[in-house]
């Protein structure tokens, strides 16, 4: 690409630098030939543009002396008149030229969005969704069964207290008489009715 001049033979002193990246491209847009910032960082890291480096808060940037940006101008509008092109429109400073803008919009455009294909069409209610209906006959499902387990654990816990009522109250008789009144007691068997067992009158 022949945007590249004659390097030059000495350096300037350090009080030349003075032009940022950011005025070097307004000179570049200003005469017609507008260069991103980028372009302008290579220019000067291959040696296009006489440029330093310095340190700042923000990291390191190059200060440009405005003589080498004129000559590489004039480079740039010597070379494109050779070639019969007449340079670009001046664009605003700091924004890239139209077939830059082009090339940023082609490579910057998203795909249109896919429909996913199990998406709902419009007219389709959310409820009658085939997923959702899936998804609720899921909850009765478990909804059911929570209610079955719910009913079987209190079927359980009834029988337990039932059996631990009947073993207090078992307890109870134990303690208070002998064991024989004990075992009528516990078939229901009246102790007055083994009394006339026992001793039959006459």
């Amino acid at each position: 690409m022949p945007d590249a001049p004659a390097r030059p033979a000495a350096p300037l002193d350090e009080s030349a630098y003075t032009l940022t990246i950011d005025a070097a491209a307004d000179r570049y847009a200003t005469a017609g030939f507008p260069r991103p910032t980028r372009r302008l960082q290579k220019y000067c890291a291959r040696g296009d543009l006489e440029c330093r480096k310095i340190e700042t808060s923000f990291g390191e940037r190059y200060l440009i002396t405005s003589e080498s940006v004129d000559r590489h101008i004039a480079y740039i509008r010597e070379t494109a008149d050779a070639a019969g092109r007449a340079p670009a429109r001046p664009a605003a400073p700091g924004r890239p030229s139209e077939q830059e803008e082009k090339l940023i919009g082609k490579e910057g455009a998203a795909e249109p969005a896919q429909p996913r294909p199990d998406a709902p069409s419009s007219d389709l209610a959310i409820f009658e969704h085939p997923y959702v209906r899936r998804l609720e006959a899921e909850v009765d499902e478990f909804k059911s069964k929570y209610e079955k387990q719910v009913r079987r654990t209190e079927d359980i816990l009834e029988d337990a207290n039932r059996r631990l009522v009947e073993m207090a109250q078992a307890g109870q008789i134990a303690g208070s008489k002998t064991l024989a009144e004990y075992l009528l007691a516990a078939k229901n068997i009246p102790t007055t009715t083994v009394g006339e067992m026992e001793h039959p009158s006459g």
